[in-house]
């Protein structure tokens, strides 16, 4: 656990280097995404933006949070292209603690940047109807499930030799899974076979758990779906992660 937190506050430091850059991936392009989206097209897709954004809004913070996740897979790649981790594994301490502290440390931009999308939401008039309370665990659950993509990203990273590789893999995966989801439309208003795929994305899954955490609709299936996507992810790729990283440093 020392060296976990020792590499936690390693890239926390790096975080706190480039405030510039956290402001406008945890504020500035969310809000503005929030904007153009609710100003615009609201009234075309629900009728006003009040109806509007009763929707986006959970949405919106998936949306806002899963692209920050790819952060860390480029962290990673780019320590080990420099070198930087062919110093680490000659150092007697437990090797996986380097892929652990930087996801670790890089739920910080997740924990930032979900306050920020919902109090904006709220200023344009979007009102939990849970309340804090269900405001509350929706961004907790947001943040886990960027907690859990990390490791995706993370074990990317690990594999690819350009963290330039990182970015551009990462969003071929990203926004597909975003736009054909049901985060912007309800999938209410698709052709039922075009509906029913959609709600098979993950990223739909995490989108209507968020709503209905947020509303206080929550079933019992919901909020097993919405765990369950987790909890798969998380024992898939947390192992296979530490694995790529302990065969890259075998290999080098």
């Amino acid at each position: 656990m020392n060296a976990v937190s020792v590499f936690v506050w390693r890239t926390f430091r790096h975080i706190r280097s480039n405030l510039f850059g956290l402001a406008i991936d945890a504020a500035v392009s969310p809000v503005l995404l929030l904007l153009i989206f609710t100003l615009l097209l609201g009234g075309a897709i629900a009728g006003s933006v009040h109806a509007y954004i009763r929707h986006l809004l959970p949405g919106i913070l998936v949306l806002t949070v899963l692209p920050m996740t790819v952060y860390t897979g480029t962290t990673l790649c780019t320590d080990i292209a420099k070198g930087v981790y062919d110093r680490f594994r000659t150092m007697p301490f437990w090797q996986p603690a380097a892929v652990a502290g930087a996801i670790i440390a890089d739920s910080f931009r997740y924990l930032v940047a979900l306050p920020v999308v919902l109090a904006a939401g709220m200023a344009l008039g979007f009102r939990p109807e849970n309340g804090l309370p269900g405001a509350a665990l929706a961004c907790l659950y947001a943040a886990l499930l960027a907690f859990a993509a990390s490791w995706i990203f993370a074990a990317i990273g690990i594999v690819v030799k350009q963290p330039e590789t990182v970015s551009g893999s990462s969003m071929m995966i990203i926004y597909p899974l975003l736009f054909a989801s049901n985060v912007l439309v309800d999938t209410a208003t698709m052709p039922r076979w075009l509906g029913r795929l959609i709600e098979l994305n993950p990223v739909s899954i995490a989108a209507s758990t968020v709503r209905v955490l947020m509303h206080g609709t929550a079933g019992g299936t919901d909020i097993a779906a919405g765990i369950g996507l987790i909890l798969l992810i998380l024992a898939v790729f947390i192992p296979l992660t530490f694995r790529l990283y302990r065969r890259r440093n075998r290999n080098r």
